[in-house]
């Protein structure tokens, strides 16, 4: 028998990305805020019975940043109460939970890439309400799996990516912070590696076996500013035929997070040793750059036809 597999979040960049690398590993049930609010505990849980899951896989979270910190009760109910909500279901009916979780945990003050054993220490409402849902769901005593991740992007949604194509579009000058350094992860790469995972876990025979929650670092490798991440799409996108920018990758000046302050604090230092997932399953985690330009490929051929 299939498994059947809860897919929460499926309009957004990694989830619309696993509905096509989980599709191989079961049946999926994908919803979105439309199909069951994740503010709404109660409607939370009768979704989860009704589809009686083997697999739960919770990519739905409040990430609009910055207006986290007018908007804490929200943030908490879906990124801290309904991941505790799944998990407390996972555990009672024994499903296995997957559950992506954020850079933004950390206060980026070391000097190295983060551990998954480091010290959290949020320093915004968005990064207190995604460790919140962590500790629920390690505290549940359920079995799953957490990825912590980092400046996702892709072809789907809004990110990072498509905001510097259009200022490119529009500016032949820009100021991007360039005190800020982390490591950019490809919507695709995260929903493959986590197909990967799974289908390693069912292959070994630990998918069944698998006890309590496990941590995982999983972002894309090369590490770069945010500076330096919109040089490479202005340069990329340059030498990719459909786009017609007005800036040229040399006058995207640096600028220090003073000089451009949000609501919201960023950690400084978002990178990510994602050594633990590539040693326990056998993998190597890619570089974002060739993500990067197959995203730039996909947009000009939409673009192209109209879409």
């Amino acid at each position: 028998m299939a498994t059947s597999i809860l897919l929460l979040g499926k309009e957004g960049q990694v989830g619309w990305q696993l509905q096509r690398s989980l599709a191989p590993l079961g049946t999926i049930h994908a919803i979105d805020r439309e199909d069951c609010d994740l503010s709404d505990a109660d409607a939370l849980r009768r979704k989860v019975r009704e589809v009686a899951p083997g697999l739960i896989v919770n990519a739905a979270a409040y990430t609009a940043v910055d207006r986290a910190e007018t908007e804490p009760e929200l943030a908490q109910a879906i990124n801290a109460t309904a991941p505790g909500i799944l998990a407390e279901e996972a555990k009672r009916t024994g499903s296995l939970l997957v559950h992506y979780s954020t850079d933004y945990v950390y206060d980026g003050t070391k000097r190295g890439a983060y551990i998954e054993e480091d010290a959290s220490a949020p320093q915004s409402v968005y990064g207190r309400s995604k460790l919140a849902g962590d500790q629920a769901v390690i505290s549940s005593g359920c079995r799953a799996l957490i990825f912590r991740t980092s400046w996702v992007f892709g072809a789907r949604g809004q990110n990072f990516v498509k905001t510097i194509l259009r200022l490119a579009a529009e500016r032949e000058a820009l100021s991007v912070v360039d005190d800020q350094a982390g490591q950019p992860s490809p919507a695709a790469m995260i929903a493959d590696v986590t197909a990967l995972v799974l289908a390693a876990l069912r292959r070994d025979g630990r998918q069944d076996s698998w006890s309590g929650a496990t941590l995982y670092h999983l972002a894309g490798q090369g590490a770069v500013t945010w500076n330096g991440f919109a040089r490479e799409i202005v340069a990329q996108a340059a030498q990719t035929p459909g786009f017609e920018l007005k800036l040229l990758p040399e006058n995207i000046a640096g600028i220090p997070t003073s000089g451009y302050p949000l609501p919201a604090a960023r950690p400084a230092n978002s990178r990510l040793d994602c050594g633990k997932i590539e040693r326990d399953f056998g993998i190597e985690l890619p570089d974002w750059r060739p993500y990067l330009a197959r995203m730039l490929q996909l947009l000009a051929l939409k673009k192209a036809n109209g879409y």
